[in-house]
This record gives C-alpha cells, sequence and structure tokens, in this order.
C-alpha cells in the first residue's frame, strides 16, 4: 500500500483566471442573462461540431425535452432508450407525456442491442435516443441501417409536417459525454439528427450547469411553407424562413416563456413591447455560463489531449488485469474521455463495492455508471424490470469508475493506478 494518502477528487471543475475573468467582465458588462455571450458561444459551438445552428439551454436534460416538443412528440407515441444509461434520457419522454420503451444492452457492450431495437419499433415508434456513454460516439450506423429498412419506415406514422418531411423515425443523440468526440469524419452532434450535450460541473467542458442542442437535418436549408402548431400553439409564419432558422426561432421560444423577443431585443429604442406565442418553458442558458465555456473553448483541446493520455496509461497497465475496459480511440473514431470505466471480471457487484471502498480509505474517489434504469423506483413503479434486461444488469455488475480529469497530476495518476492494481489483485 503506497502510505503517502494523497486526495484525488472523482471530478472536479477544471476552472481557471482566465474563466474567472470572463465571468467578472460578463457581471460587470451589465448583462448576465442570455446575450451577447451565449449567442457567441452558440456560434463557436456550430463551427466546432459543423451544424448551421446551436441552442444553448441550461442542460441536457433541457436539451433532449427540447428535441421532443420541436418533433411534436406526444402522449400516445412512444420514445426507445437503453436500459443502460442516466435517468434524463428516459425522463424527458415522461415530460412530454409520450412511452418509455427501454431495450438491453448488448453483451459486455453498453450500445443498445440492435436486434432487440428492431423488435421494440412500433407504429406509434416516433425517437430513439441513443446514449455516447462514457464519451464514445454510439455506433449510429447501425441505428440508421435499422429505421431506414423498408418494413419500419412502413411502420411510421407522422402526425406533424417535420415528421413528414423526416419520413422516418428520429435519432436524438444523447450526447453529454461525447462533446470532442468523433466517429468516422464527423464530430459528435453533427452525426444524429439531433443531438444533446451536458457542459454541467463534471463534464470535460463545462459552463457550471448548460448544456447545447444541434441538429442536422437533410431539409434543413429549405424554406417552411406553412405555419406549424406546437404544444397546441400556432407559430407565426415568416415568409422565407429555413427549417434551420425555424427551429432555431422556436427553441427560443420554447426556452423564453414562449415570449417572441429576448431580453436582448427589447434592450432596441422603442422595442419594449412582445408578445407570448405559446405558454412554454423557461430553460435558457445566461451569459454568466456562457463566458465560462468561451474560456473553456480556448482550452479544450490540450484539456482533450490530457485525458488521452490519462486513458492510454491506464490502458497499458491495466491490460495485465482481470478487468475489462471501454475502448477510447480507434483509427477512425475519437471519444471525448469523460468516463474511465472498468469491470471486474468475475466479481459481485458486493465484492466491486468493497474495492469502491477500499478506494475511498485510500483518497481516491470512485463512482458507478450506472446503476440501470429498470432497477430505480421511478422505473420500477412504471413497470419496468430488470429481469428482463439482462445484459445492463451483467454489465453494472461489477463496475467502476476511476477518477478521469483534467486537474489530476502524473503524480495522482500514478497513486490511483498503483492503488487500483493493489487492491485488485488482493482479490485474486
Amino acid at each position: 500500500m503506497n502510505v503517502q494518502l494523497r486526495n484525488v477528487p472523482f471530478s472536479p471543475p477544471d476552472m481557471t483566471k482566465a474563466e474567472a475573468d470572463e465571468v467578472r467582465d460578463a457581471i460587470l458588462s451589465g448583462w448576465i442573462t442570455t446575450g451577447p455571450r451565449t449567442k457567441k458561444l452558440e456560434k463557436r459551438i456550430s463551427e466546432y461540431v459543423h451544424t448551421q445552428k446551436t441552442v444553448c439551454l441550461n442542460s441536457a436534460t433541457a436539451a433532449m425535452e427540447m428535441v421532443l416538443h420541436l418533433l411534436g412528440v406526444d402522449p400516445g407515441d412512444e420514445v426507445i432508450v437503453p436500459a443502460y444509461t442516466y435517468t434524463a434520457s428516459a425522463s424527458v419522454v415522461a415530460h412530454v407525456g409520450a412511452t418509455i420503451v427501454m431495450v438491453d444492452v448488448q453483451r459486455d457492450c453498453v450500445e443498445m442491442d440492435y436486434t432487440k431495437l428492431a423488435d421494440a419499433i412500433t407504429e406509434k415508434t416516433k425517437v430513439i435516443v441513443p446514449v455516447d456513454l462514457a464519451g464514445i460516439c454510439a455506433n449510429l450506423d447501425k441505428i440508421y441501417e435499422v429505421i431506414n429498412r423498408p418494413e419500419i419506415k412502413a411502420k411510421f406514422t407522422p402526425s406533424n409536417e417535420i415528421q413528414k418531411k423526416m419520413g422516418r423515425i428520429i435519432v436524438s443523440n444523447d450526447c453529454a459525454h461525447s462533446f470532442g468526440a468523433s466517429r468516422r469524419g464527423k464530430m459528435a452532434g453533427e452525426i444524429a439528427d439531433f443531438s444533446s450535450f451536458s457542459f454541467h460541473a463534471v463534464k470535460n467542458f463545462t459552463t457550471a450547469e448548460g448544456g447545447a442542442l444541434t441538429w442536422n437535418l437533410p431539409f434543413g436549408q429549405e424554406i417552411v411553407e406553412c405555419q406549424q402548431v406546437y404544444c397546441g400553439s400556432p407559430v407565426p409564419f415568416i415568409e422565407g424562413e429555413t427549417w434551420n432558422e425555424f427551429l432555431y426561432r422556436l427553441s427560443q421560444l420554447l426556452s423564453l416563456h414562449g415570449q417572441n423577443k429576448d431580453a436582448l431585443a427589447k434592450t432596441k429604442l422603442g422595442a419594449w413591447e412582445y408578445d407570448i406565442i405559446g405558454p412554454w418553458y423557461k430553460c435558457n442558458m445566461t451569459d454568466i455560463m456562457a463566458a465560462m465555456g468561451i474560456i473553456q473553448f480556448e482550452r479544450y483541446p490540450a484539456m482533450l489531449k490530457r485525458r488521452r493520455a490519462i486513458i492510454e496509461r491506464m490502458d497499458v497497465v491495466f491490460a495485465d488485469l482481470n478487468v475489462a475496459t471501454l475502448k477510447h480511440y480507434g483509427d477512425d473514431w475519437a471519444s471525448s474521455g469523460h468516463l474511465y470505466m472498468v469491470r471486474l471480471l468475475g466479481h459481485t457487484r458486493e465484492e466491486t463495492n468493497a474495492v469502491i471502498e477500499k478506494m475511498a480509505e485510500r483518497g481516491i474517489a470512485t463512482n458507478v455508471h450506472y446503476k440501470p434504469l429498470p432497477m430505480m423506483t421511478a422505473y420500477k413503479a412504471l413497470g419496468f424490470d430488470i429481469t428482463n434486461f439482462p445484459n445492463a444488469y451483467h454489465f453494472f455488475e461489477n463496475e467502476i469508475t476511476l477518477p478521469l480529469n483534467t486537474c489530476l497530476t502524473d503524480e495522482d495518476v500514478d497513486y490511483v493506478i498503483e492503488n487500483f492494481v493493489e487492491i485488485v489483485k488482493s482479490l485474486e
């Protein structure tokens, strides 16, 4: 045992004086709610992930729920999510009154079982929510192959104009972990129809709280030709507006009480008057939050490089242990390196919890990602039973997540590795 104890937190926010200075400047500018810095961050994100538009919101949860509102998902509709994910992937479905349909993951893999996915699709299915767990882009090629099968497309029953234009089930990617990840030459954020990012305090890239929504639709540059109705309220038609512009404008309405002018627009002389288009929601990002993101962008390439170095160091050492780790990098794909998940092969949840406790005794904070949704009280109450999701339970029963963050020093990394190896070997 390493007798010189260290304190290694799990995922502290990586903040510098530069973020503090930008936040101070935002506060002293007199503009602290949604304003110029939020718009600047949206532009930077779109440039980074190669999309026409980005909407910054107060969380990835708000972004994922926003997708369902934009698509007009209603009670009676079904949305498919994996059983192995955080609650936000599924809870937003309940928020709009639709039905949650869960699919088990593959054996020894956190991605949905694509055969079971196909079997779960019905005439009521409107959206599938793949999850980029740990920062690794899910294989959306597999999902698109399923939803584009003639027999699957024939089941799709659109209920509004945007669903008709899609002509198939829509893919809303939970990219909460994958900002900065890529797959086959595309960035997370441009791969799926819709993508939702988290900038929560524990994420690689943070605005304390916060998130962003992007989309990449084949008809985004086409002109909207008719008035749309959302959440029971008509959205006024603007001549010459493209679908990208329309979805951005609608997102602003949905995130700001349905008010057709944001605070920035109302500051123009004589421009106080506004209308409420619909009785909607409040989930906008503030300029104080965006200020952190603007500086994080300048630092992010180096932060991603540091995460990769830590992952590759751990991978080399742990190759000799009886554990399974996730593969974060390949020839044509790269993770954001958000989580370092390890499975203690052949061990129970109780034995794995004992390892967590021993790591804590040595000052090392760890976590578990995730306890499957069917094991949670809220989802049990909805009728889900973990016995119907054996692969999700199998993956969870011996999973432990080690510290992986850009505040770790080389000495911290060595300390985590040394103690984890010693504790795991003591199980043999």
